[in-house]
């Protein structure tokens, strides 16, 4: 099976033989492994004073530091950063990439449209306008989720892109930051609604948040997602309960404690790695991976310890 048909086997939840997929939402550390900068890191404004034959060459060569990520680390999907982010642009990295590619690996990219916890300086705002303002709020929540689902459409039609990140982060490591009962209003109905569009024009939808699901993750669950990432460890989400609870409805990604591979001792990332291994690779809908990404400023070496334990403990006998 290549890569992106393993990939979908298991957000599907079928049996496969051999390794466990694998993959990360970003890979940061491209100057490390390959000298280059991450396409996510290069300037914005600078690219609207180049001239077309220096565009065309940073999207070559963002398209090629996406290919060579998934190639050198053995991924199974690639997740896309356009830069810049504007429909044009994105259809062309997802082309150029795909061109590489062919049907070699499960293409993704972000896609979702509810309400995330809000910056510091937003979150009064957004609790006032919950009290003062919720059928403004909600035509805003219905309004956005026609939106992404237009532009998927357009992406449908002119690319080959297999699905969606869903990336609107609800939890801190203390729970979701509004109540079961306000998710429930504000977040869930318009996740759900996301969630089948997608999957109406034939996509996948991968449901990502950091921090303690657990209040709501019968929510999560019932808006119908393929997968659920990051299943934040930090946050005291145990792969376990879940795939216990839920590893009949979705796959499950995620797992291994991002915190420990920046400052963890080798013995527990191993151990942080095995146990998610162990509990989430029985009865297959599971995909290795870190509990959020390889994130800038993590220990090259931590990675690639991580990955010697999936290539030597992560295989389907």
């Amino acid at each position: 099976m290549k890569p992106r048909e393993r990939f979908i086997a298991a957000l599907e939840r079928k049996p496969l033989k051999g390794m466990v997929p694998h993959f990360e939402l970003v890979f940061f550390l491209t100057m490390e492994a390959f000298g280059r900068v991450h396409p996510s890191h290069r300037n914005y404004f600078q690219w609207f004073q180049m001239a077309e034959n220096e565009r065309n060459l940073h999207r070559k060569d963002m398209a090629e530091i996406y290919v060579k990520t998934a190639e050198t680390f053995n991924h199974d999907a690639i997740f896309l950063h356009p830069n810049p982010q504007d429909i044009e642009e994105t259809i062309i990295l997802i082309n150029l990439v795909r061109e590489k590619i062919s049907d070699e690996y499960f293409l993704m990219m972000h896609g979702d449209a509810t309400f995330s916890i809000p910056s510091g300086n937003k979150m009064m705002e957004f609790v006032q306008r919950i009290a003062d303002e919720p059928k403004q709020l909600k035509k805003e929540a219905e309004d956005a989720v026609s939106g992404a689902l237009e532009r998927a459409g357009i992406l449908k039609r002119k690319t080959s892109l297999d699905g969606f990140a869903l990336c609107s982060d609800y939890c801190f490591n203390s729970g979701p930051f509004l109540s079961p009962s306000m998710f429930s209003e504000f977040i869930a109905p318009y996740l759900a609604k996301l969630i089948k569009g997608y999957r109406d024009m034939g996509f996948y939808a991968i449901k990502h948040t950091d921090g303690n699901i657990m209040p709501i993750i019968d929510q999560l669950i019932q808006t119908n997602p393929h997968a659920l990432h990051s299943l934040d460890p930090q946050a005291g989400v145990d792969i376990k309960i879940v795939k216990e609870l839920y590893g009949d409805r979705v796959c499950l990604i995620g797992n291994v404690n991002c915190g420990l591979l920046q400052t963890g001792t080798d013995q527990q990332i191993v151990d942080s790695c095995l146990y998610a291994l162990e509990n989430g690779m029985p009865g297959y809908g599971y995909i290795f991976s870190t509990s959020n990404c390889i994130y800038t400023g993590m220990p090259y070496e931590k990675y690639l310890l991580m990955l010697d334990v999936w290539k030597k403990y992560g295989n389907y006998k």
